[in-house]
């Protein structure tokens, strides 16, 4: 509701330009705005409310807004029919949606966001979910091997570790009950020790995932970066001494006419560190207050230092502008091989205004999400961390060294007998059946002449009984969570590979509700609809593998 109102009042404010949609692209454009996103959205909606003339409208939201995911998503809906040409324009425009993300940050980041929130979440809850059906199977194992050597009642001492918190318990956990798991069961063990490794990072990243969205400082930086907005920055970031705000604060001046300031804050940017963007920058200052050569010297030094196609371009407007046409075509040739499409769209809002006449440089994604990553509260906020983060690393480093020897040194483990199950260790059995069957069952399936034909008969129908029953509970739980049913079984690291993908892509539909771009509630709808696809094609998957295997008793 609260979203709807904002953007209803920001109609309002644009309202006197609105009379006339092409003087309010031009302005945006002359103030190096190429994405008005507010008023896409209002867009969007008015679609919504109009579906004879959807198409046309979300096609003006996607002229204000190029790099905006949600128009193109709109508009792969709008264009959706079950002709030949329906499908095909809807699967373009889904994936020019997609393709946006590349663009524009909030999106490409709420959707690493929530993946990333997603693969957590499904490793821990997956490790809490192989705790809860292995529990009940290997305790009563460990159990017997306290009774019969009392020194590895010392093996429960890793409990302690829940004093480091909820995670640090079900490592430790997981270190008990791995212990009685086949050999590429432990695999799991290993990577969830290693995930408690690495935990620190995992919590700042967390962090910087929730907290980037709250930034007034983060959100003026991407505006101005990604051709959204110049006055909140201008607001927001002024007296700054960061090389990312001041950067960000110089091309929100520069775009708004104020030059000069621009020019000092470039200046003050080079002589700390010169770069090919920054030069590029300055120049375009110095042709806004048309110094021509001191621009062509400041474009020289940008390509020396690395030859970029906005510099190449702004090399080519500015020799044409001197009438000297034959090296103007050369730069043009030259900034096209390096990236055509770039050109392609620094001609398509070409004009006299400084802001379009040459191309300014911005910081790429990628120089955003480095510092959003450094400006991001500590994990330890999130209280899951008690201790220094170097202290974590050395426990789980030890909890992990721990478990490799824990796994070499006790030899004589406790198991049960695959047939009755029976819970047998070299103690009670001073050699093992073939097939790890206790000594009634060996006597009665392969010793035939070892017990009478009652007992025997009575022994395999009890054995039958056994296994029906466990049969039973692998189709009902699998039934419930995909690979809960092999993972009862002791094949881990098979029912892994299917609850893992299924609850990553539950949680995927739920963080998708969490993380979603500012300024607006849509989400990313194809994530959305292919994680439900993908959920389904993972469950019936897993039940059919499943019974295949217990039909040729493989489980």
């Amino acid at each position: 509701m609260k979203r709807l109102l904002l953007l209803t009042i920001l109609c309002l404010l644009l309202s006197p330009s609105l009379s006339s949609g092409k003087d309010l692209y031009e302005d945006q454009l002359n103030r190096g705005i190429r994405n008005s996103e507010p008023y896409s959205y209002v867009l969007i909606k008015q679609s919504k409310a109009n579906s004879t003339e959807a198409k046309s409208i979300l096609r003006e939201a996607v002229r204000y807004s190029p790099d905006l995911p949600a128009a193109y998503f709109e508009l792969s809906k709008a264009s959706f029919t079950f002709s030949p040409e329906g499908i095909f324009n809807a699967v373009d425009y889904m994936l020019q949606g997609i393709a946006a993300y590349n663009r524009n940050f909030w999106w490409l980041f709420t959707l690493l966001g929530s993946l990333f929130a997603s693969t957590i979440l499904s490793l821990i809850s997956s490790a809490i979910i192989i705790i809860l059906i292995r529990l009940p199977k290997d305790l009563p194992l460990l159990s017997h091997d306290v009774t019969e050597d009392r020194n590895k009642a010392l093996l429960l001492l890793i409990l302690v570790s829940a004093i480091m918190g909820p995670l640090f318990l079900i490592g430790g956990i997981l270190i008990l009950t791995g212990l009685y798991m086949k050999k590429w069961g432990k695999v799991f063990v290993y990577f969830y020790l290693l995930f408690l490794l690495v935990l620190p990072w995992i919590l700042n990243t967390a962090s910087m995932f929730f907290n980037a969205s709250v930034s007034a400082k983060f959100k003026a930086i991407v505006q101005v970066n990604e051709s959204k907005d110049n006055k909140y920055a201008l607001s927001v970031l002024k007296g700054r001494d960061d090389p990312v705000e001041l950067f960000s604060y110089a091309l929100a001046l520069k775009r708004e006419g104020r030059y000069t300031e621009a020019i000092d804050i470039y200046d003050k940017l080079v002589a700390q560190r010169p770069t090919a963007p920054l030069y590029n920058n300055l120049a375009n200052c110095y042709v806004a207050i048309n110094d021509i050569e001191k621009a062509k010297e400041l474009y020289r030094k940008s390509t020396e230092l690395q030859p970029i196609p906005s510099a190449l371009y702004n090399l080519s407007q500015v020799t044409r502008k001197t009438m000297d046409f034959d090296k103007g075509d050369e730069y043009f040739l030259y900034a096209q091989r390096l990236d055509q499409d770039a050109v392609s769209r620094f001609r398509s809002i070409f004009g006299r205004n400084p802001n379009r006449f040459v191309i300014d440089e911005s910081l790429p994604i990628s120089a955003l999400l480095e510092y959003s990553q450094e400006k991001t509260t500590d994990a330890s906020i999130m209280n899951l961390l008690r201790l220094p983060q170097a202290v974590m690393f050395v426990i789980s480093l030890f909890m992990m060294m721990l478990f490799y020897i824990l796994n070499k040194r006790l030899k004589n483990r406790a198991y049960r007998c695959k047939k009755c199950g029976t819970i047998l260790c070299s103690g009670c059995e001073k050699h093992i059946r073939w097939g790890r069957m206790c000594l009634q069952c060996y006597r009665s399936l392969v010793k035939l002449d070892e017990l009478d034909a009652k007992k025997r008969i009575k022994r395999v129908l009890s054995v039958y009984d056994y296994q029906k029953r466990r049969r039973d509970i692998i189709k009902v739980i699998s039934l419930l969570i995909p690979g809960a049913g092999q993972i009862y079984a002791g094949n881990v690291l098979s029912g892994i590979l299917f609850l893992w993908p299924f609850l990553f892509l539950l949680f995927v539909l739920i963080t998708n509700s969490i993380f979603v771009p500012e300024t607006s509630k849509f989400s990313h709808i194809w994530l959305k609809w292919g994680s439900i696809l993908l959920i389904a094609t993972v469950y019936f998957v897993s039940n059919i593998v499943t019974r295949r295997r217990l039909a040729k008793g493989w489980l």
